[in-house]
C-alpha cells in the first residue's frame, strides 16, 4: 500500500454549481491538507470551468491545484480503482468501474457522500454500511451535518481567521472591491449578493429595494435571475460589468468568480442570498446574514429539509426575529412575490440581531469538525 492513499471522487452536475462546488472544495482540501492523490471525475466540465478558470472543457485529463481532473463520459475507460472511492450525492460510478472495485484486493473504501440536511434522522444514518446486492462490496453513507455525530461541513484550515482578518481590514476590502471594478461601499449602503434559482420572487425584492429608505447595491452573477432583471430594468444588456439603477437600487452584473473570490464576496456583503448546497455552506461560514433558497424537488420533498434547518438555525434568536426570518425564507422559497415584498421590511428590521446570530452560528458550526478531516479518518478506519 502506498503511503499516500489514492482517492477517486465522482460528480455528476445537476445543480450547475452546487454539486461540483462541493466536490471541488473537497478534492482541493484532500490534496492541500492531507497530501492525498485525488482524481475528480466530472461529467460537465463547462459548468466546472465557470468556478475554476483553469479547467478546459473537452479535455479527457488535466490538472489543477494538484487535483487530476478527468472527464466522466461514455464509454468509461478501464481504470484501476483508487483506495477510496467517493460517489457524490448517490451519482453511481460506472458499471465497469464498480466491477473493477469488486475485483480489487484489498477492496476500496466506498463512500456515498450524501446531501446536507438538518433533519433529525441524519445522525442515525450517518456512517451506516450498505452491502452491494451482488458483489463483494460495501458502501457507507457519509452525511454532512450541523451537529456532532454527522460528518460536519467543509472548511479549510484557517478559514475563520482569514474571514475575520478580511472583515476587519478596510484595506483588504477596498482591494477586493477595486478588483471587482467597484468603489468601496458608501456609508449606510446595503451590500447584497444574490445567487438564486429562476423561480425566486426577484422582481418583488427589487421593487422593495428600489423604493426603500436605504441605498442598496446588489451583485448578481452573469446568467442568474436574467428574466426578472430584464423585466424590472427593461433591458437585455446583462453582460458582466453592466450596472443597472432604479431609485435607491444599483445592480451590478459580474462574471462568475472562482471559489476563493466568491468567499470574499460573501464576507464583504451585509446580506447573502444563496442557493443549493455549496454557496449555502459558504454563506454560513461568512458569518453574515443569509437567505437560503433550497433546491426544489418533486412533490415538495425539499420543504421538510427547509423547515428542519429553520428549526435549528432559529434557535437562540428572539421570537420576533425568528418569526420574521422564517416568514421571509418561506416566501422566498415559494417564489411568492407579494409575500416577499410584504415580509422584507419586517425581516430587515432585525438585521442587527441576524448579524450577531450569524457570527455565533459560524462559531458553533466549527465545533462539529471539518468534513474533509472526518472523511479521511473514517475511510482510514475502513481500510485498516
Amino acid at each position: 500500500m502506498s503511503p499516500t492513499r489514492t482517492w477517486d471522487i465522482f460528480c455528476t452536475v445537476v445543480d450547475n454549481y452546487g454539486d461540483i462546488g462541493v466536490c471541488w472544495r473537497l478534492a482541493r482540501q484532500l490534496v492541500a491538507g492531507h497530501g492525498l492523490q485525488v482524481r475528480l471525475w466530472v461529467d460537465d466540465l463547462a459548468s466546472f470551468h465557470r468556478i475554476c478558470q483553469d479547467i478546459v472543457p473537452g479535455l479527457d485529463a488535466q490538472r489543477s491545484h494538484g487535483v487530476e481532473v478527468r472527464w466522466w463520459r461514455e464509454p468509461f475507460p478501464e481504470t484501476n480503482p483508487a483506495d477510496v472511492v467517493v460517489e457524490a450525492f448517490a451519482c453511481n460510478p460506472p458499471a465497469n468501474y464498480v466491477a473493477a472495485m469488486a475485483a480489487r484486493q484489498p477492496k476500496p473504501a466506498w463512500i456515498n457522500l450524501e446531501f446536507l440536511s438538518a433533519e433529525s434522522w441524519v445522525q442515525g444514518c450517518h456512517a451506516l454500511p450498505s452491502p452491494h446486492p451482488s458483489m463483494p462490496l460495501v458502501k457507507h453513507f457519509f452525511f454532512p451535518g450541523f451537529v456532532t455525530g454527522t460528518g460536519g461541513l467543509l472548511a479549510e484550515p484557517g478559514l475563520a481567521q482569514a474571514r475575520a482578518r478580511f472583515q476587519h481590514s478596510a484595506a483588504e476590502q477596498s482591494l477586493f472591491w477595486s478588483a471587482l471594478g467597484y468603489c468601496a461601499p458608501r456609508a449606510g449602503e446595503l451590500q447584497v449578493s444574490l445567487f438564486c434559482y429562476a423561480q425566486a420572487a426577484v422582481g418583488a425584492l427589487l421593487r422593495s429595494w428600489a423604493a426603500g429608505p436605504e441605498p442598496v447595491r446588489c451583485f448578481v452573477p452573469e446568467g442568474v435571475a436574467q428574466e426578472a432583471l430584464s423585466a424590472f430594468f427593461g433591458t437585455t444588456d446583462l453582460f458582466p460589468g453592466a450596472r443597472l439603477r432604479r431609485g435607491g437600487l444599483e445592480v451590478g452584473i459580474f462574471a462568475f468568480l472562482d471559489q476563493d473570490r466568491y468567499d470574499r464576496l460573501l464576507w464583504a456583503c451585509d446580506l447573502n442570498f444563496v442557493r443549493g448546497e455549496d454557496s449555502f455552506v459558504r454563506g454560513q461560514w461568512a458569518a453574515r446574514t443569509i437567505v437560503w433558497q433550497i433546491y426544489p424537488q418533486r412533490d415538495d420533498a425539499h420543504w421538510p429539509k427547509l423547515e428542519a434547518f429553520l428549526g435549528r438555525y432559529c434557535q437562540g434568536l428572539p421570537r420576533p426575529a425568528a418569526a420574521a426570518l422564517a416568514g421571509f425564507w418561506r416566501g422566498w422559497n415559494k417564489g411568492a412575490g407579494m409575500e416577499v415584498e410584504t415580509a422584507w421590511p419586517a425581516y430587515w428590521e432585525h438585521r442587527i440581531e441576524f448579524r450577531a446570530h450569524a457570527l455565533n452560528w459560524a462559531q458553533d458550526l466549527a465545533q462539529c469538525g471539518n468534513l474533509a478531516n472526518n472523511l479521511v479518518q473514517f475511510s482510514g478506519n475502513l481500510l485498516k
